[in-house]
């Protein structure tokens, strides 16, 4: 039996066995075996669809639950993403068609235009056809009636992995590195198992598999590492580094699990949700250590964005050192702000509506371009003022203080004013940040004068100038309709 590249043609043997064939395939199983109960990957009478490329990897897969189907009852099914990347790929295709006929198993085919994606989505060809790839395996596996899905990593893999979120400066959650079990449907029964053990336990058995060309090339930072980051350090320093990443990536897993519970029960408490709104509480995080901070942060930003993709570790700490009444663009929309110490994600400031209305107060005031009413009315004073005054929606002024027309507008730079029982005057824009008013509606609220004094804004105390004093014998009652 040879092993051809699809590159080359020449042969490519896998490292030699140190212990006796039959050992190393039971060994192998056994792992395997173990690698399903520990992690509660399968259970018997499983509809299984493989992710098969037809590489050593996915071939190795399928032989071995080949080899345990009938003890556990397995139901096995193809599921074959042509990428159409490689001049290679439709003999790739090909190949898994004979494969599957081979063993009378049932095969399913997609493709899409990768590039395309890739470039409407915005992402590089790697992530394009891995969101491709498994989005078909998903509708295929719903349709197949629940099938688990199971994909050949390996722990070279995961070895492989590491190495790149160490080099880029991934957290724990990143050094985790591949789970054996995602969403309780994606299965990985080789994480256990290094790919030279793949490669040998095929060449033993006689069965043929496919060499992906893209991963001879060292453009890649995952196959320089393969091909000579890993190969080096195995030579020169550490012969088990493979097992020994694979240990640590399992061991940080596992921390990092139960770091994420107790964080998540403090996200809980720090991210609310209303009214369509997600924001989180930014005073509260301080008081934290910053480890669990950060993770609160960026369980924040994943309900936000729905993912952490491209989200890097200045970003966290950015948002975590988000001053009150800054914002931070996390990306081009999505522009984070703080005020009154929640943190929201800004919505779309509406263009500025420009208007100016000179109202006697005699009949109702239309503001058309905020689809807004007033009434004004004037009444004398009695031994009481009315009880019912709410300055959100209305105002009570001294008649004899105010000259008509009252001028009404949107608000503009400078405007400043004296709220009633202020010590003095501030910018409108400064009482409006600390009255709360979301930013998109401070230009929506109108602003009415009497000559060039403010007199009220619409959800913000009357003018200290104009109040209702003793002496007062005239009120003119504003009230939004």
């Amino acid at each position: 039996m040879r092993l051809i590249s699809a590159v080359s043609g020449v042969r490519v043997p896998p490292p030699p066995l140190c212990i006796p064939w039959e050992k190393q395939n039971k060994m192998i199983l056994d792992r395997i075996k173990k690698t399903i109960q520990e992690y509660k990957l399968l259970e018997k009478k499983d509809k299984i669809l493989i992710a098969y490329s037809g590489g050593a990897d996915s071939t190795g897969l399928l032989a071995l639950l080949l080899e345990l189907r009938e003890a556990w009852s397995f139901k096995i099914f193809l599921g074959h993403f042509n990428h159409k990347l490689r001049q290679s790929a439709d003999e790739d295709e090909q190949f898994v068609r004979r494969t599957a006929e081979k063993y009378s198993l049932p095969l399913f085919v997609g493709s899409k235009d990768v590039r395309s994606y890739a470039r409407a989505k915005k992402l590089n060809i790697e992530e394009a056809g891995r969101e491709l790839r498994y989005d078909f395996l998903k509708k295929t596996a719903h349709n197949i009636g629940g099938a688990k899905i199971a994909t050949g990593h390996t722990m070279t893999d995961q070895a492989e992995t590491f190495m790149m979120r160490l080099m880029r400066g991934s957290g724990l959650r990143g050094l985790g590195g591949i789970f054996p079990l995602v969403e309780s449907t994606i299965v990985r029964p080789l994480i256990q198992v290094e790919r030279q053990d793949i490669e040998a336990y095929l060449k033993e058995k006689g069965i043929e598999f496919r060499i992906d060309e893209s991963n001879l090339d060292r453009r890649f930072l995952r196959n320089k590492i393969r091909l000579d980051l890993i190969p080096y350090i195995k030579q020169n320093f550490e012969p088990e580094i493979v097992s020994s990443l694979g240990r640590i990536a399992s061991i940080i897993r596992e921390e990092e699990s139960l770091l994420g519970k107790i964080a998540g029960e403090k996200a809980k408490r720090a991210i609310s949700k209303k009214k369509n709104r997600i924001s989180l509480e930014a005073k509260p995080l301080s008081s934290l250590p910053r480890a669990m901070a950060r993770r609160i942060v960026r369980d924040f930003i994943s309900e936000l964005k729905g993912n952490l993709r491209a989200v890097s570790f200045d970003d966290v700490e950015s948002v975590l050192g988000l001053k009150e009444g800054k914002e931070f663009p996390l990306r081009k929309d999505h522009v984070l702000r703080r005020e009154k110490d929640q943190i929201f994600l800004k919505g779309k400031i509406p263009p500025k509506i420009r208007y100016e209305y000179k109202w006697e107060g005699k009949v109702p005031l239309e503001i058309k371009e905020l689809k807004l009413k007033f009434e004004g009315k004037k009444i004398r004073r009695g031994k009481s003022l009315p009880d019912d005054f709410d300055d959100k929606t209305s105002a009570f002024l001294d008649l004899s203080k105010l000259k008509f027309p009252l001028v009404v507008r949107n608000r503009r730079e400078g405007d400043r004013y004296r709220p009633l029982g202020a010590p003095g005057q501030k910018k409108l824009k400064e009482i409006m940040r600390a009255k709360g008013i979301p930013l998109s509606e401070r230009e929506r609220r109108p602003v009415f004068f009497s000559g060039d004094n403010i007199v009220w804004v619409l959800g913000l105390p009357v003018s200290e100038k104009f109040k209702v004093e003793k002496g007062t014998t005239g009120i003119f009652v504003l009230k939004k309709l």
